[in-house]
């Protein structure tokens, strides 16, 4: 066997190889049922007709539905319909016991309530909220898409392509945890969420 040759086998197995693992979006949502999830507190988490759906329970407290998985870098895609004026959103980096739950929020709220901003629970608060402006591209009552991406130390969010904030935080970078939907205490949340897609960077 020739060198050449020998060396054209080695290329030839090892770069269809490196190609296999960039990674790939995957469903964390399957459209079913909440394989891959865990349900925190009282509220309920249910599938109707291939979309998720959250509601609140008699109970009126936080509820959440957190990911099995930890993921560190990351874009996670949700397309979601409000179908109430309650809060909700979308945890990340997050880690939970009960329903006290640590780590940092994308917003999902009624207008003018900052969706896309970024809330460090039990922590510093309001770490980023959305321009005025752009509340305009939240659609009540419709299906909205929101993108999150964390990469280092920089999260970014888009609602409906349209990017919402972009904010720098090395505490956020130095973490890792997992991805969680929320039902906001007191009464009156009901949300759809038609996709939940993940893709680890």
């Amino acid at each position: 066997m020739t060198k050449r040759f020998l060396a054209f086998l080695i290329i030839s197995t090892i770069v269809p190889m490196a190609i296999g693992t960039s990674f790939a979006q995957v469903k964390l949502f399957n459209g079913k049922d909440l394989t891959g999830w865990k349900v925190h507190g009282t509220e309920k988490w249910y599938v109707d007709k291939g979309e998720l759906v959250c509601e609140s329970g008699p109970d009126k407290q936080y509820g959440y539905l957190v990911s099995d998985k930890d993921f560190k870098n990351f874009e996670l895609k949700v397309e979601f319909k409000q179908e109430s004026n309650g809060n909700s959103g979308v945890f990340f980096h997050c880690s939970i016991e009960g329903t006290k739950i640590s780590g940092w929020q994308a917003e999902v709220a009624p207008l003018n309530k900052s969706t896309g901003g970024i809330y460090e629970s039990y922590g510093r608060g309001w770490l980023i909220k959305p321009e005025a402006a752009k509340e305009k591209f939240l659609k009540e009552g419709e299906w909205n898409t929101m993108v999150v991406r964390m990469e280092g130390n920089t999260v970014k969010t888009w609602l409906n392509g349209e990017q919402m904030i972009e904010l720098e935080d090395a505490k956020i970078g130095s973490a890792v945890g997992k991805i969680a939907l929320q039902i906001h205490d007191g009464g009156g949340v009901k949300v759809r969420w038609r996709k939940v897609e993940v893709k680890e960077l």
